[in-house]
């Protein structure tokens, strides 16, 4: 396959990338800074600020498919510049990929956008599948507005696959990375009670899962990219520190978080209890839908 991916420079993307390489399939970046994401990536890369302008359409014609991750990362205080920021990168660099894309010749048949399970909003414990309508806070109504936008390729004779992704598991990136020194500390454990739900995803099936988007011309529409078995905070905590061999008993109130990450800290505060229905119905097979082995593999540690 020939594909595009933006965004390629992040825990995904990189990882989506070396699978391709290693497949043989011939892959194109687009990024800011082309010059660092191709050496990073070995692979041709093109310049695109996606705020600022329409995606350059010779890196998108010709292409068996795209996968759009590019997005400001959400793990920070929500000033109104982060918020703007983290909103213009998802749904105005949507919208100016698509634009690349009307003038794309010839058109890729698929566009796989990457998504959150964020859309959802605060659920508690309830069991939720793509068939959920979205949530009311910030982070879902972005997600809404990226989706919306992303949708617009289906007006192309596109096909449009949403990947609404949880909490990945990987060790060199992303929140797993996050937890990883205070838990190698002995100072992890639940956050402000742990019952909120995690949906939680090893980076192999986020990979295994744009793959089958691309590849399967079944897929379409909002797919969970999440295990089959989410847990909550505090079982998740368990885990980890089963994984490490460290105590996971250290609570983390829920107003020191609110202090340090303000309207962000919801995100960990509250949860969705999400469901791969979609996935498992066309079939997908899951490498590691247990979270005990998922984390040792991750981690990089032996199973046992």
């Amino acid at each position: 396959m020939r594909v595009t991916v933006t965004g390629a420079t992040g825990v995904i993307g990189s990882a989506l990338v070396r699978r391709l390489r290693e497949r043989g399939d011939e892959v194109t970046v687009l990024s800011r800074d082309p010059r660092r994401a191709g050496e990073a990536l070995g692979v041709p890369a093109v310049g695109w600020d996606a705020s600022a302008e329409p995606a350059p359409a010779e890196a998108l014609g010709g292409r068996d498919g795209i996968v759009h991750l590019a997005g400001e990362s959400i793990a920070r205080r929500w000033t109104d510049d982060a918020k703007r920021a983290i909103r213009d990168s998802r749904v105005v660099g949507t919208r100016h990929l698509v634009t690349g894309l009307r003038s794309s010749h010839p058109r890729p048949p698929v566009l796989a956008c990457a998504s959150g399970a964020g859309l959802y909003g605060a659920r508690g414990d309830e069991p939720i599948d793509e068939s959920a309508p979205a949530g009311g806070d910030f982070l879902a109504g972005v997600c809404v507005q990226w989706e919306r936008e992303a949708a617009t390729a289906a007006e192309l004779d596109m096909r449009v696959v949403l990947v609404r992704t949880g909490v990945v598991l990987a060790a060199e990136g992303g929140a797993l990375a996050r937890m990883l020194p205070p838990f190698r500390a002995g100072l992890g454990g639940p956050v402000a009670g742990g019952r909120q739900y995690m949906p939680w995803i090893h980076l192999d099936d986020v990979v295994g899962i744009y793959l089958a988007a691309l590849e399967d011309g079944r897929w379409s529409g909002a797919v969970n990219a999440t295990a089959p078995e989410p847990v909550t905070n505090r079982e998740f905590s368990k885990a980890l520190g089963r994984a490490l061999g460290r105590p996971a008993v250290a609570p983390v109130p829920g107003p020191a978080l609110r202090l340090l990450f303000g309207e962000m800290a919801q995100v960990v505060l509250s949860g969705q209890r999400a469901l791969p229905r979609r996935a498992q119905e066309l079939g997908y097979r899951f490498a590691h839908p247990q979270l005990d082995e998922a984390l040792r593999s991750a981690l990089g540690r032996p199973a046992g």
